[in-house]
C-alpha cells in the first residue's frame, strides 16, 4: 500500500536492533542529522531473553530517500536488519491505538457513544461528564474517530504510534 503525501511516499520501517541503552538514540539521529522526519515511532522487546527490539518508524520520502535511509541504518553497530515493509514484496498489518477523551452531556454524549459503536472503538473509563474510548485499527481510522470527536466535545487524545508486522509465516 502506497500512500503519496507532500514529502514523499509514506513508507514503514521494521527495525531489529539489540536491546541496549542508546540504541533508539543513535536510530534517531540519523533521521535527525539528514532532517528526515518520523511520523511515528514504537518500540519494544522481542525476544524472551531481551535481547533484541523491534522498532517501527513511519516516514515519508521519494524512494531514493528512502533507499538512503535504509542504507544508513544497516550500516549502525546495533542494527541486524532493516525492512520497508511497503517493498517488502508481502502484504503487511498495521495497527495504531489511541485513548480519546470526551466530554459532554445530553445529546453530545449520545452522539459519542453511538460514534464509539460504529468505529467499534471501547469504553474503557466512563464519568458522568466524560468518556475514555479506546480504539484500534489503521492511523486513517483512529484520524477519522478523532475528527469525528471533535464536535462531540474532545478533550485529550494519546496514541501509541504504528505497530506493523508482514503477512505470512516468515519472521522479520
Amino acid at each position: 500500500m502506497k500512500i503519496k503525501t507532500e514529502a514523499g511516499e509514506r513508507h514503514v520501517l521494521a527495525i531489529t536492533v539489540d536491546n541496549e541503552a542508546g540504541v533508539l538514540a543513535k536510530i534517531t539521529g540519523l533521521f535527525t542529522a539528514r532532517g528526515y522526519n518520523i511520523e511515528s515511532l514504537t518500540v519494544a522487546d522481542i525476544t524472551a531473553d531481551h535481547a533484541l527490539s523491534r522498532i517501527t518508524i513511519v516516514t515519508s520520502g521519494p524512494p531514493p530517500v528512502i533507499d538512503q535511509i535504509i542504507a544508513q541504518l544497516d550500516r549502525l553497530v546495533p542494527v541486524h536488519k532493516v525492512i520497508d515493509l511497503n517493498d517488502a514484496g508481502e502484504a503487511h498489518v498495521e495497527r495504531e491505538i489511541a485513548l480519546v477523551k470526551v466530554a459532554g452531556t445530553g445529546d453530545k454524549r449520545i452522539e459519542a457513544l453511538r460514534m464509539a459503536d460504529v468505529f467499534r472503538a471501547k469504553v474503557v473509563d466512563t464519568t458522568l461528564t466524560s468518556f475514555i474510548f479506546e480504539i484500534t485499527g489503521t492511523s486513517d481510522k483512529v484520524d477519522r474517530f478523532i475528527a469525528l470527536m471533535r464536535e462531540c466535545g474532545l478533550v485529550e487524545v494519546g496514541r501509541t504510534g504504528v505497530v506493523a508486522i508482514a503477512r505470512g509465516s516468515e519472521a522479520l
